[in-house]
């Protein structure tokens, strides 16, 4: 049984989001309830497929720091942060799916989304593969896929036409649909042991990269110059390749045990949430810009027990950009990671670059990360267009065999570099207790002289072997504690 440590209520200390107690769903479903369909599933169907009470999040147990009175309230409100369905099962073949790999069921996915929704909620469950085209969620409904399903989602772009509300690098616009897609709901899930797989290759989505990045100018111009957002229509004609998953302003948000793979895009990007919890799942891919899990603007987000391999960075924290983000002007905040794996990607833990809107409470402990495809384990990424601000983010406990690059990477020269006038803020940054067999840095940070990296600590880390120099230029308060590189002291 994974734990959360005890200072993960206190990062969560002071919002709705505290010390969420992750609860299994209500027992063993039974029956599927929906009026309209004439037969039900019985309990022994149901174990057939591997829908049973086990698809239910162990229970995490949460022991409140014994002094903190903050802590210990968290913990009494944790039960409103996850969500809950009622036990009603709304298999999507009962809606005309065909599920042959090959039909295009997406409407039968709608059908079967708003008949949950109606009655109140529940589980629309997903067995066989099925192609489809956009899915979007709606409140109290649980996307939940049975062991060896399988969701094979179109890649022509226009199947995500009509545009919707997004965010892309952290403007908000209107853009082709998330492949998985939520605006303004409450109790959300994708959940079971299935895949999701985006068939993003070199000739479908991941070959719109340098067309996108050309067109970035135009959206940014009108983000600048004040036009609405409704009123930022791309879409058709443009190349802005959607995220995989995209909740946004959304409230109690679970993704758990599902694999996703090949996204067009970012892979988990929820928006503007509160309560996100995503458990057990894995990420793998290796397209351009296929991060992993990249939470923006939220408040209260537990990622626990995932695996990733990615393109990009795997775990990457955002707050808007530049112009845009002032506009919006939302940190995220009270984020844990916890008990989860790295390999490739350009960052472990990332912080930025879209962070406009500032960063605070990161807490990451028991993480591992080995690959040499993985080109840093603590990256913070920002500049003076940015702006923003990163403090109070502590990672301990963390297990590194082999990394490509350093372990800590704050970088204040990544993109536009000091071009603008919105100095950023990077201060009270933790590594504690790591373990780093090989890397190529223990540390390469680099601040402006007039804007220094703030306080920096690290303590109880042991780097067995290191190819490279550490460097720490403009950076204002560096404190080593117990830090030895090859058996010997760092200095």
């Amino acid at each position: 049984m994974n734990l959360l440590d005890a200072r993960d209520l206190i990062y969560y200390s002071g919002t709705p989001a505290s010390a969420r107690q992750l609860r299994g769903f209500d027992g063993v479903p039974t029956a599927i309830t929906e009026a309209a369909m004439s037969d039900a599933f019985d309990r022994r169907t149901l174990l057939r497929l591997g829908v049973t009470a086990g698809m239910a999040v162990p229970l995490i147990g949460l022991t409140p720091a014994p002094t903190s009175t903050a802590a210990t309230s968290s913990a009494a409100t944790s039960a409103e942060c996850r969500p809950r369905f009622p036990d009603k099962w709304f298999p999507v073949t009962h809606f005309g799916a065909v599920g042959d790999g090959r039909t295009d069921d997406t409407s039968a996915f709608r059908r079967a989304i708003e008949a949950c929704h109606r009655a109140g909620g529940g589980h629309v469950l997903v067995t066989g593969i099925h192609a489809t085209g956009p899915i979007h969620l709606l409140s109290h409904v649980d996307l939940h896929l049975a062991a060896g399903s399988m969701l094979r989602f179109s890649t022509d772009p226009n199947d995500y036409l009509p545009v919707v509300y997004s965010r892309w690098q952290g403007i908000e616009f209107m853009n082709y649909s998330p492949l998985v897609y939520a605006h303004g709901q409450t109790d959300i899930a994708v959940t079971g042991s299935g895949v999701l797989d985006g068939q993003a290759d070199a000739t479908h989505w991941w070959d719109w990269k340098s067309l996108g990045d050309a067109e970035f100018p135009q959206l940014e111009a009108q983000a600048n110059g004040g036009v609405p957002v409704r009123g930022r229509v791309f879409g058709q004609g443009f190349h802005f390749r959607p995220p995989f998953m995209q909740p946004y302003r959304c409230d109690r948000v679970l993704i758990q045990g599902v694999t996703f793979t090949n996204s067009p895009f970012w892979h988990l990007n929820p928006v503007l949430c509160t309560n996100v919890t995503v458990d057990g799942v894995t990420v793998n891919s290796s397209g351009p810009n296929t991060d992993g899990c990249d939470p923006e603007s939220c408040d209260g987000v537990l990622i626990t027990g995932c695996s990733f391999n990615t393109g990009d960075d795997c775990i990457a924290i955002k707050a808007g950009r530049n112009a845009d983000g002032r506009r919006v002007n939302v940190p995220c905040q009270n984020i844990v990671i916890a008990h989860s794996t790295f390999a490739n990607g350009h960052g472990g833990v990332t912080i930025g670059s879209e962070m406009t809107g500032g960063v605070r409470n990161v807490h990451g402990h028991d993480l591992t990360m080995n690959s040499t495809g993985l080109a840093s384990c603590h990256r913070i990424k920002t500049n003076s267009v940015r702006g923003g601000f990163v403090e109070s983010v502590l990672l301990e406990r963390v297990d590194v065999g082999a990394v490509g690059g350093p372990m800590l990477l704050i970088d204040f020269n990544y993109g536009e570099g000091d071009t603008g006038q919105y100095l950023p803020t990077v201060t009270d940054i933790n590594l504690a207790d790591w373990a780093v067999q090989s890397c190529k840095q223990g540390w390469q940070m680099a601040g402006y002289h007039r804007d220094p990296i703030g306080t920096v600590r690290l303590s109880d880390v042991e780097i067995t072997a290191m190819s490279g120099a550490n460097v720490a230029t403009d950076v204002r308060n560096l404190r080593l504690r117990n830090v030895t590189i090859g058996g010997r002291p760092a200095g």
